[in-house]
């Protein structure tokens, strides 16, 4: 071997060891990265922190304020919002439609003929019938290097009264450099036979910032399971940059009703580049499910609404008997770097072993 052919192969391998090394350096930073949970009791609250830094928090107020569980709101490594203020926080620029649209919560449109995705303080509930989730307990917290772990419990009750179903939950918050990551694990145990009605509203979802949104031209009217129209009006567009992708390569208004196993919703918020990616689970019924995502800002997963996505081909009316039960998960990424495909396609694949 030649002096430069020695020498050219010397320099590969030194640049070969430094990108090894700074990607070691990358993964021990990472993982020493601190996730820590204060139960704040007197604020009916968890606080996620990463190195002292807020991340989000598990908020569990009374019946008579909000009618589920959400985390809210939910930050970037950075420290920017990502979801959107109101109504617990209004910020300048936002729209005011869909109260119930707060943080990231799971709940779905129809169960045993009861509204749990839309109830909240502005509706009437004696035109039509709605239900809570009421959180009931924090069963276990845990704080680590890289992760911790949280599980509540709650009860999913009628406006009647009535029990359909508790609910155990599971939030593992993940910290790696740049990324925050989010699993939810919810199993539903039947109180009695419940049939989850097939319904467009749900099920896994979060309402994104203003800047998150796709920008909208034109006024445009949702209406609810119950047939109640919400007017979305068309804003100022400066600032806003947010653009859906789906794994099949589906863009912006049209990943609305498309099945994938992941959705991506892409932005810039005051120069800072930020992916939000959603995952479904193999495990979970209806896989890969139907994205219920909307350009002013509502993004969610719904497995439970064949009969609204396929234009009535199908119908989906999933029944558990009293004592059976159904677990859902759903992984959140938030980065603060454009995601690439192969990377969601990695995060996806090792959710796929979370049990």
């Amino acid at each position: 071997m030649s002096y430069f052919n020695l020498r050219s192969q010397l320099i590969r391998m030194k640049k070969s060891l430094l990108v090894v090394g700074a990607v070691l350096a990358a993964s021990i930073a990472s993982y020493s990265q601190k996730v820590t949970l204060t139960d704040d009791k007197a604020g009916k609250k968890v606080d996620v922190s990463v190195d002292g830094k807020p991340f989000t928090s598990y908020i569990y107020p009374g019946v008579a304020e909000l009618k589920k569980a959400v985390l809210y709101p939910v930050r970037t490594a950075n420290g920017t919002l990502i979801t959107r203020g109101w109504p617990m926080d209004p910020r300048a620029g936002e729209r005011v439609d869909h109260p119930h649209h707060v943080g990231v919560w799971l709940n779905h449109g129809n169960v045993n003929g009861y509204d749990f995705w839309n109830s909240s303080n502005a509706v009437d509930r004696t035109k039509n019938k709605y239900g809570d989730i009421i959180h009931t307990g924090i069963s276990s917290t845990k704080s680590g290097k890289g992760k911790a772990e949280l599980t509540v419990s709650a009860d999913w009750i009628s406006q009647d009264g009535a029990t359909f179903l508790k609910e155990k939950t599971t939030y593992i918050f993940r910290a790696m450099g740049d990324e925050r990551i989010i699993d939810r694990i919810t199993t539903l145990i039947a109180q009695e036979d419940v049939t989850f009605e097939d319904s467009k509203e749900g099920v896994f979802g979060m309402r994104m910032a203003r800047e998150l949104e796709i920008p909208s031209k034109k006024l445009e009217v949702f209406t609810d399971a119950n047939g109640i129209a919400t007017k979305v009006a068309s804003l100022n567009n400066e600032g806003v940059t947010g653009n859906y992708l789906n794994k099949e390569g589906v863009t912006g208004d049209d990943v609305w009703g498309k099945r994938s196993p992941w959705c991506e919703l892409q932005g810039d918020i005051k120069g800072e580049k930020i992916s939000v990616a959603i995952v479904d689970h193999p495990s979970n019924i209806g896989y890969p499910a139907y994205w219920h995502a909307r350009g002013y800002g509502l993004f969610a997963v719904n497995p439970l609404g064949d009969k609204e996505f396929t234009s009535g081909k199908k119908t989906l009316n999933h029944k558990l008997k009293k004592g059976e039960s159904m677990t859902l998960r759903y992984r959140i990424i938030v980065a603060s770097h454009d995601l690439q495909n192969s990377e969601i396609d990695g995060l996806a694949a090792d959710f796929s072993k979370v049990k």
